[in-house]
């Protein structure tokens, strides 16, 4: 099996570096889309590079200036 296509928010935040809170925040926020199964959070590894790559040079933390990905 090779890499995931989607990554759990603990997943997701080992693979960017990005604190879960934080990326729960974003999700909170609607500035990335996931996917909801139950109670389980996935989110696709081509938008946490989307996210990262339109963002970059910018403070995430700052939700008004963090521009959301689809």
């Amino acid at each position: 099996m090779g890499e995931k296509y989607a990554l759990t928010v603990n997943e997701a935040a080992d693979y960017t570096g990005i604190g879960r809170n934080s990326l729960r925040k974003l999700i909170n926020a609607n500035k990335i889309p996931v996917i909801r199964i139950g109670n389980k959070i996935l989110i696709r590894r081509t938008v946490l590079e989307e996210l990262l790559r339109v963002n970059e040079g910018k403070d995430i933390k700052d939700m008004d200036r963090t521009i959301a990905v689809q």
